[in-house]
Formats: C-alpha cells, sequence, structure tokens
C-alpha cells in the first residue's frame, strides 16, 4: 500500500502571572481555538451503518514559556466525536526544548514531526500519518499525527544533522473498518471488521524504536540533505525496513524546483521518486505540479501526478484551493477542493470535499470510492 502523505495557530494576550514563573517575560500566554465540524458522505457505504464522517466539537489551547533555560512547549486538544460516541484528548505536542552547549539543540516529549521535499507526498518523512482524519474532512494540521521522540538538532559550518529517536514505533493511524470500509487482499473486497480491525504492532522494545537521520546544508539557495531510517513499515503487516534517500530543492525560473528519491530495504524492496515544480502563475494565484514514481522489486511501476492550485484575494479573507491525485497507472484518483473565509482574526469558515474513487477497489484510492464526502468547519480563535 502506498504510503505518501503521509504533509501543512492563533493569539490572544492571556498572560498567566504566576509568581512560581519568575518574569514576565519568561510566563505562559495561553492561546487556541474552539471548532465545531461536520462532514458526510454522497453516497453511502453499505458496509459503514453511520453516514457522517465528520462530527465533532474540538477545543485547542496551546502555550509555551521558558522557565529557565528550557522551553516548554504545550499544544493539547479535547475533542467530542459523536460517530465514535465518546470525549478523547491527545497532546499533539509537550514537550521540552534545551541547548547543550552552542551547537546541538534538543527537543524531548510528545510531538509533529516533517521533512522532505513533497507536497502531501512523503518519501523520506516516515513520521506517523494520520489518514483518518484526512480523509475525514479535518485540518491538514492532523494528517501529521504525534509520536513520543526525542529530536537532536546539531549546527556546524560545514553540514547540518537532525537526529530523532522514537522508543517505542509510532504506526500510522490507519483504516480499521469504523470510519471507512477498506480493502482486504484476504478477502478480495472491502470489509468493515466490528469490533474494528487491528493489526499486532513491534513488541515495545528498546531493539524496536525507530532512528530517523536527516544531514542537510544549503548552499548558495539549494538545499541538500541524505536521510536515513530504521524501523517499520507504518502500516500492517509493519514489516521491518531500512530506508535511505536524498533531496534537492532549488530556485528556478518563475518559482521552486525540488527531486527526492527513496530507497526502502525490506520484505520487498521499493525505490520511490519525486519531481516537483511550484510558482506564482498570477499575483495571489499559485500552481504546484509533481510527478510521484514508486517501484517494487518486481519491476512493477505504479505512478501518480498532483496539483495544488491555490487562489487568494480580499486581502487574504477569501482562500480557494484545489487539490489533485490522479494514478494513470491504478487508474485512481482523489480530489481536495476547499474553500476558506476569514471573517475576522477570530471568526474563520472552512468548507471542502474530499472526492475519492477509481476502476479497481484493490487500489488505494479506488478502495475509498464509498468514502467520499463535503465538509465544513467553523473555529473561533482566542
Amino acid at each position: 500500500m502506498l504510503v505518501l502523505f503521509p504533509m501543512a495557530l492563533f493569539a490572544q494576550d492571556d498572560v498567566w502571572d504566576d509568581e512560581n514563573w519568575g518574569d514576565e517575560e519568561d510566563s505562559a500566554v495561553w492561546s487556541g481555538f474552539l471548532e465545531a465540524g461536520l462532514g458526510t458522505r454522497f453516497d453511502e457505504d453499505p458496509l459503514v451503518d453511520k453516514r457522517n464522517t465528520l462530527e465533532e466539537l474540538r477545543w485547542r489551547i496551546e502555550s509555551e514559556w521558558r522557565p529557565g533555560k528550557v522551553t516548554v512547549g504545550v499544544k493539547a486538544d479535547a475533542v467530542y466525536d459523536a460517530i465514535e460516541s465518546k470525549w478523547d484528548a491527545d497532546f499533539r505536542d509537550l514537550t521540552a526544548a534545551f541547548s547543550l552547549g552552542d551547537t546541538i539543540d534538543v527537543k524531548v516529549g510528545r510531538q509533529v514531526q516533517t521533512w522532505g521535499t513533497g507536497d502531501l507526498v512523503f518519501l523520506n518523512d516516515l513520521f506517523p500519518k494520520d489518514f483518518i482524519s484526512f480523509f475525514a474532512g479535518r485540518d491538514d494540521e492532523y494528517l501529521k499525527a504525534p509520536g513520543n521522540a526525542a529530536r537532536f538538532t546539531w549546527y556546524s559550518d560545514a553540514i547540518n544533522a537532525d537526529f530523532v529517536w522514537t522508543p517505542i514505533f509510532e504506526p500510522d493511524i490507519y483504516l480499521t473498518g469504523e470510519r471507512f470500509s477498506f480493502y482486504s487482499p484476504q478477502a478480495g473486497e472491502n470489509i468493515a471488521p466490528s469490533p474494528p480491525f487491528h493489526a499486532p504492532e513491534p513488541d515495545e522494545s528498546f531493539s524496536n524504536g525507530e532512528f530517523a537521520l536527516r544531514l542537510y546544508r544549503t548552499v548558495e539557495s539549494t538545499e541538500y540533505a541524505v536521510y536515513a531510517y530504521r524501523g517499520f513499515f507504518k502500516q500492517p503487516p509493519f514489516a521491518e525496513m531500512n530506508a535511505y534517500g536524498a533531496s534537492f530543492r532549488r530556485p528556478a525560473g518563475p518559482g521552486l524546483f525540488n527531486i527526492e528519491t527513496s530507497h526502502y530495504d525490506s520484505d520487498t524492496d521499493q525505490t520511490r521518486f519525486l519531481l516537483g515544480y511550484e510558482w506564482e502563475a498570477q499575483p495571489r494565484f499559485t500552481v504546484g505540479l509533481q510527478y510521484y514514481l514508486e517501484r517494487n522489486e518486481a519491476a512493477k511501476n505504479r505512478y501518480m501526478l498532483t496539483n495544488r492550485l491555490t487562489y487568494r484575494a480580499g486581502m487574504d479573507k477569501y482562500t480557494w484551493s484545489l487539490f489533485t491525485f490522479y494514478s494513470p497507472s491504478d487508474d485512481d484518483y482523489y480530489f481536495r477542493p476547499q474553500f476558506t473565509y476569514r471573517h475576522s482574526d477570530d471568526w474563520s469558515l472552512t468548507a471542502g470535499a474530499n472526492l475519492l474513487g477509481g476502476d479497481e477497489t484493490h487500489t488505494f484510492f479506488g478502495q475509498l470510492d464509498d468514502a467520499s464526502n463535503a465538509y465544513v468547519r467553523v473555529r473561533y480563535h482566542y
């Protein structure tokens, strides 16, 4: 199965004036948002008894403060999910960041990781993704799932390095049949098991931790990077995997050009390649194009074309966007039209759709033909 996504906040001065936090410059400033979201399918999925894909209330709180030489970050969500009829809470960020000398930065705790050059197409970014959020209509931010990790960044005149250690394997949040049915090779058709499908994960041991490395440098506006990873495929059956890759990004003509490649060394070897270009075609109208190729050891190719169109108007109060995935080799597609209206610094509205389909149910997007949906989200920032 293609692991491609897995890609892309707010203010009020409300200072917690507690003498335990010392001077005002070290005090916490809290912000966040309240959001209501609703999404529903265009057609019923006969295997899933609920038509809605999104039906939730979300409360975000976030802050950052610095007691002494440590920066503490907090970003937490409390959610009532009416589809699952339950409250849930999660920290997207709960970290302590500090420096070791003048050349090493450390960030430890629950955090979202990302790197690479692709736009919603990820080759060397092998950190966890949340596919359910992406297809259901949540904000693009939630495509990236948080994980418990330690990140070390080393700076030098010659080269910079990022090293991320995830002590306990963090899988993708993948399709389980609870909200979306999915294709089962064993059954030869889509299924939605009850209870929801959950595959056995690697044992929680030090030897099964994940290690990710990026070496990078920018020379005269050109960014070079190489990558290495040791861990597991992020989706069932979680086969052991080592990965190696590289990327290149630089200005070219009116836009930005990038190349990225990776090789997955596992039970089934795989090589991936990405070519992209983004530019401003007209004032406030940007275009991004990508070509993605995936080749396995059986010399079978899967390739995909993407584009992103974005237009902003009214001093950025209105944003129209369209992101499309289309695979000529699998003959499947995924279209993501979206409109955002920023009424004020406090209020915003987002409406969009997830349009998926294909000729065959065994392809990545084809299995989600009955999942196509429209959604709307209203958010109040504080």
